[in-house]
């Protein structure tokens, strides 16, 4: 994606990590454009995740870099990285709310921790903020009375929460009945706009995700195997994005993890 160097937020280069031996990512190259909405494809397992944990400071690469704002990540001391996170919003795979907090203090939560705010500052804060996903008269629910869709809503708050520059979402499509998918969908693309931030979408959602984003960046093997806007791949050749966008059983994805033979695993010997 070309852009200049001061409309890049995220800058993504070489970058290289591994879980023991097993090599998850293994040279990605990427930049994510102040302003936009960019989704990260991929199938389970292909380090999507470890991506967003790699932009967070979470986890340090093997090799190569993760700037944002012109800051390399791994080389903020934990003063610097602190000041980084505060300006990043993440929604996780699972809700991640505190299951012994009310919607409200979850939201209230990073307002306390962060900033000197007043409690009736904070308490219109959150208000405005379950407002925007629909969830405003839920505020005194605990997390155990919502629906998995509502607890995605009220993680979604919780993320915005701070008004961040950078906004993180990792399969927020999972699980959600197609209602809900489409409320989450239409939430992510309209709250990125007015709160003028950059958002990424970690996801194998692809129907939904080429609804909502500007960009597109597909991962297999460790490597950024193709990417494009949305009309580019949409008009896509690529047997690996067709395989993704047609959901084909059959192409460069395999269906099985790399292994011998059946026969030869199980003793089977041919006659």
């Amino acid at each position: 994606m070309a852009s200049n160097a001061s409309d890049t937020l995220i800058e993504i280069s070489g970058l290289k990590f591994a879980y023991g031996g097993r090599e998850v990512l293994k040279g990605i190259d990427l930049k994510i454009p102040r302003g936009k909405v960019v989704a990260i494809l991929g199938t389970s397992g292909s380090g999507k995740t470890t991506l967003l944990r790699l932009v967070s400071g979470q986890r340090k690469p093997d090799a190569g870099y993760v700037k944002v704002e012109g800051q390399v990540v791994h080389e903020l001391d934990d003063e610097g990285l602190y000041q980084m996170r505060r300006k990043m919003g993440m929604q996780f795979q699972v809700s991640g709310l505190f299951s012994d907090l009310t919607v409200f203090d979850n939201i209230a939560f990073p307002m306390r921790e962060l900033t000197d705010l007043p409690e009736v500052v904070i308490r219109d804060l959150v208000l405005m903020k379950l407002h925007a996903v629909g969830l405003r008269n839920a505020r005194h629910l605990m997390p155990s009375e919502l629906s998995g869709g509502m607890q995605r809503r009220v993680a979604l708050a919780r993320a915005i929460a701070l008004d961040p520059m950078l906004i993180m979402y990792d399969e927020p499509f999972s699980g959600l009945d197609p209602i809900s998918l489409h409320v989450i969908a239409n939430l992510i693309r309209k709250l990125n706009e007015a709160l003028g931030a950059t958002s990424i979408i970690v996801t194998y959602d692809v129907v939904e995700s080429l609804k909502t984003v500007d960009y597109v960046y597909f991962i297999s093997e460790g490597v950024v195997a193709a990417q494009g806007t949305v009309a580019e791949v949409n008009a896509s050749r690529d047997p690996f994005v067709r395989q993704f966008v047609d959901s084909l059983p059959d192409g460069p994805v395999a269906f099985h993890y790399p292994a011998k033979p059946l026969a030869a695993d199980i003793g089977v010997v041919a006659t």
